[in-house]
């Protein structure tokens, strides 16, 4: 038997519903949801398009006394089921909640915006050198403008294109992973 108190609990989504499942928890039930994204920049077929991805895909995070509401969560659109183990529902550390919600801010969000640093390989997207391979030499922020090294004719060219034109190769959440954790870390080196 668990104890009745409040407490953060990972509830599991549908695929893609997690702003659904988010939106419906304080709404019909009235309870506090914590569910942090990331925004940043994806080349899609449409060009550069801004999005927002969940942190932990398919989970959002409720506060509540699980015993009393677990079969109104259960029975939500967009909840799948609570997270349990062993048919335990295990509480996530307050701790936990309040150190993520220190780095998100008030609308569970950090824009990660164009990130791209020297080193970085890239695809060009549009324009003339269209799916040729990359790598950043130098990113012109004030000019929204990037410059890169490409193989033209056998031989390494830098070019300045616009920061629309190229995508990075690796641009999902685990490959954002330590960009992530760095402000975390200076932020516990400056405490």
């Amino acid at each position: 038997m668990q104890t009745m108190h409040t407490a953060w609990y990972s509830a599991r989504t549908k695929p893609k519903h997690e702003h659904i499942a988010a939106a419906n928890v304080r709404r019909q039930l009235l309870l506090p949801v914590f569910f942090p994204r990331l925004r940043l920049e994806k080349m899609t077929r449409r060009g550069l398009v801004n999005v927002a991805e969940p942190l932990f895909p398919c989970y959002i995070f409720v506060r509540c006394v699980v015993e009393e509401k677990i079969s109104d969560l259960q029975r939500l659109s967009g909840i799948s089921r609570l997270v349990q183990f062993g048919g335990k529902y295990p509480p996530v550390a307050d701790a936990i909640i309040s150190e993520l919600q220190a780095c998100f801010g008030q609308d569970d969000a950090i824009d990660l915006g164009s990130r791209l640093i020297p080193g970085d390989e890239v695809t060009v997207a549009s324009g003339a050198f269209a799916g040729m391979s990359a790598q950043v030499l130098k990113s012109l922020p004030a000019k929204k403008r990037v410059q890169i090294l490409l193989e033209i004719l056998g031989r390494p060219t830098a070019v300045e294109v616009g920061s629309e034109a190229v995508m990075v190769r690796k641009n999902s959440v685990a490959d954002l992973a330590p960009f992530l954790a760095a402000p975390a870390q200076r932020a516990r080196q400056c405490a």
